[in-house]
């Protein structure tokens, strides 16, 4: 019984968040829902920032998706509803932002981390200095054999 909750909670857990979209949403034609769909997957909630507005269950989020269907139910292309939504909120609203001179800092940061860790890490290697043993010299040897003589 404890098997079947616990599958039932790890459903709803998942299922939840995969389909943000509401039923009064959804595009009574099919085409035009997928393409909805597609732009969603595209745009990053503001809010959540690290979801599409697909995914994400915010008011911000639901109001984007509902501007999308109304763009594509009067006739526009993928590309003009995106270009609408970025003229209100930027490139920021993109999840893949185009490479500019405002944007290539987030293209080019991560690259720049991974080398800069990678080289401080070898830096850091190269400053350990290996732990070698010395050999005693002649009366440390004998000192270290009366001290164990005497408590042995």
């Amino acid at each position: 019984m404890m098997k079947v909750l616990l599958g039932f909670v790890c459903f709803l857990m998942f299922a939840t968040g995969s389909i943000a979209a509401e039923p009064d949403e959804i595009l009574d034609d099919p085409v035009l829902e997928e393409r909805a769909k597609s732009i969603d997957a595209q745009l990053r909630c503001v809010v959540c920032q690290s979801q599409s507005i697909a995914e994400s269950n915010a008011p911000l989020a639901k109001d984007l998706r509902i501007l999308v269907r109304e763009r594509i139910s009067i006739g526009e292309s993928d590309e003009a509803v995106i270009d609408y939504i970025v003229e209100r909120y930027g490139n920021y609203v993109l999840l893949k932002p185009p490479v500019q001179g405002n944007t290539i800092f987030l293209w080019v940061f991560p690259a720049l981390a991974l080398v800069l860790g990678a080289i401080g890490t070898v830096f850091y290697l190269r400053g350990i200095t290996p732990v070698t043993t010395a050999s005693l010299s002649d009366e440390d040897e004998a000192e270290l054999e009366r001290i164990i003589s005497e408590r042995g």
